[in-house]
């Protein structure tokens, strides 16, 4: 019979190589089979998620300590972020000195406005540079793009004289009347968006609906309109929330009006504060009534976008800005 010869492996090496299985599990946990897997790839992450979202969040966690924080707690020099007393009395003033309830409507009823009508006519402009064949279409959208990276500046005192031939001024109508054609604020960045979300969708579907007799116009609103709510998400949320703070173009056009939006409510709060500064000497509360101020302002573009969060980003992974 042969016999079975069983060797032992010494104590030593045993150790070792339980030494060395501890090591390279260690190193596969730490570091992980691949360089993005690893727990110490994924601390980093977070440690640099972590500082870039206190750089972006730190104004706005100081905006809203500094709106509660009363005199005493001004004062104080201990007194850094956490007040020691919540003082709603800034709110009250920011809230009158905004004219809220007027200055909120119009400002909700202005964007509302321009986004909406926005939403269609740069999405009529956007399809036909994708799908349409009209003579120089290059040339024109050469000349789309060109609007696009022209500072409004340049061409602000011939629109306020264009606009002041047609007694404009002091209205609403310079906003609104612009976005009807698919301009106004950003609206050569809405074509643009609209053109790139068309060009990306299956000509199968023009091609069925033309063989169902649908002309171009049927087309774009029954086939290709209702397909393109990601994009037309992303281009209302974006006209909205520039329209609502835009104050460049409503001081150029409101500057004698009396009932303003927010944006200008705000910069006529500061004015006023600073007058008032430079009669009686400066009040410490002016801070805290400013960051109050500001806290009504945004407040309703934070409250749109938590409900919305979800619909603007697949909207735009999906219009290809990611791209």
């Amino acid at each position: 019979m042969e016999k079975i010869i069983v060797r032992h492996r010494p104590a030593n090496s045993r150790k070792k190589f339980i030494f060395n299985k501890l090591i390279s599990i260690a190193r596969y946990d730490l570091l992980g089979k691949e360089s993005d897997k690893g727990y110490v790839f994924k601390l980093l992450m977070y440690v640099i998620l972590i500082d870039t979202a206190f750089i972006y969040m730190r104004p706005v966690l100081y905006m809203a300590t500094t709106m509660v924080k009363d005199a005493g707690s001004l004062l104080d020099p201990g007194v850094i972020w956490v007040p020691r007393t919540l003082y709603w009395g800034n709110l009250q003033d920011a809230f009158q000195l905004l004219k809220y309830p007027t200055s909120f409507t119009i400002s909700v009823t202005v964007s509302l406005l321009i986004s909406g009508l926005q939403v269609i006519t740069c999405a009529v402009a956007g399809y036909a540079f994708a799908r349409l064949e009209f003579p120089f279409k290059k040339f024109w959208f050469i000349a789309l793009i060109f609007t696009f990276i022209l500072p409004p500046q340049v061409i602000i005192l011939p629109t306020i004289l264009l606009f002041k031939q047609f007694n404009w001024l002091d209205t609403y109508l310079p906003m609104i009347i612009p976005a009807i054609f698919g301009h106004g604020l950003r609206g050569s960045l809405f074509v643009i968006i609209y053109r790139q979300f068309f060009s990306t969708q299956p000509k199968e579907l023009e091609e069925a609906a033309r063989l169902e007799g649908a002309s171009v116009f049927r087309i774009f609103y029954r086939v290709m309109l209702p397909i393109s709510s990601s994009a037309i998400i992303v281009v209302f949320l974006f006209s909205f929330v520039w329209n609502w703070n835009d104050s460049y173009f409503p001081t150029m056009y409101l500057f004698q009006a009396q009932d303003v939006p927010l944006s200008i409510s705000s910069a006529r709060l500061a004015a006023k504060l600073a007058l008032e500064a430079d009669q009686a000497g400066p009040s410490i509360l002016a801070e805290p009534i400013k960051m109050a101020a500001s806290f009504l302002i945004i407040m309703p573009v934070l409250i749109v976008y938590t409900f919305t969060q979800r619909w603007f980003v697949e909207g735009v992974g999906r219009t290809g800005m990611v791209e």
